[in-house]
């Protein structure tokens, strides 16, 4: 897809934005490059008022195994401001996606795990093929599960269930997605983005203005205090990352190895 991994094209007379991201790599992962072009879509959308609905998905096989572990924001060889800076791309990424007025629907196919979820749990519905697997593992790696993703998790599952994604890292196939209401809807193998469509298809047939403020309504009520909640999650990261456990559990997981904890 070119030097950007991200894509756009429009239907139904440019009310309609499909976008995909596609690193070309099997991973999809989610590296400073691409979390600032989906940063950067994000905000041209919603400067753009034509557009009522949009589809994002990933790979057609995988939407995303999460923030790439290799990346820049992950390095402690830096200072804790450019540090602070480095990882905050992924709260802005996902605070983006949330906040466009525009109706959202995710498409997912296959693994979407830790900062894909994130993202995900940014827009207003998720569409999941019926082979997909959502899976947050951040804690299983010495980590806290960050980008603001806490109150949307809980907003959508409720608190029990929040811990058992985020805490224990179950993974969470597509019929309990869909039951605990982590997903909305599921689609056959590989016809995410066509269902994810229809639902995008029926808002931008609505009246713009009126969807916009009706979304904004509701969104207002659901998110009063996720600011107050996530708002230290940054430095949360930051502290997980000056721990042992934080370099065990990134070792562990390249090692391919069962990781051992100490809580130092």
């Amino acid at each position: 897809m070119g030097d950007n991994p991200v894509a756009v094209t429009r239907s139904g007379n440019g009310r309609l934005a499909h976008v995909v991201f596609d690193t070309g790599t099997p991973a999809n992962a989610l590296s400073i490059e691409v979390m600032q072009a989906l940063h950067d879509c994000a905000a041209g959308l919603q400067r753009d008022r034509d557009v009522t609905a949009i589809v994002l998905g990933g790979r057609a096989d995988r939407f995303s195994l999460g923030f790439d572990l290799k990346a820049a924001g992950g390095r402690l060889d830096v200072g804790l401001a450019e540090r602070r800076e480095l990882i905050s791309i992924g709260p802005r990424m996902c605070r983006a996606w949330a906040e466009i007025e525009a109706f959202t629907v995710a498409a997912i196919e296959g693994w979407c795990v830790g900062g894909g979820v994130a993202l995900a749990v940014s827009l207003d519905l998720r569409v999941v093929g019926r082979g997909a697997t959502l899976y947050v593992p951040e804690i299983e790696r010495g980590m806290n599960m960050s980008w603001g993703s806490l109150p949307r998790l809980v907003n959508l599952v409720g608190p029990a269930k929040a811990k058992r994604i985020a805490v224990l890292a179950e993974r969470i196939d597509a019929e309990r997605a869909v039951s605990w209401g982590l997903a909305d809807e599921i689609a056959d193998d590989g016809q995410a983005v066509a269902v994810a469509t229809s639902f995008a298809t029926r808002a931008a047939s609505l009246p713009p203005v009126s969807v916009r403020m009706c979304k904004q309504g509701i969104d207002l009520y659901a998110n009063a205090l996720a600011q107050a909640a996530s708002g230290l999650d940054r430095d949360q990261y930051l502290l997980a990352m000056t721990g042992e456990d934080y370099a065990e559990g990134v070792a562990s997981f390249l090692d391919k190895r069962e990781a051992h904890w100490t809580g130092r």
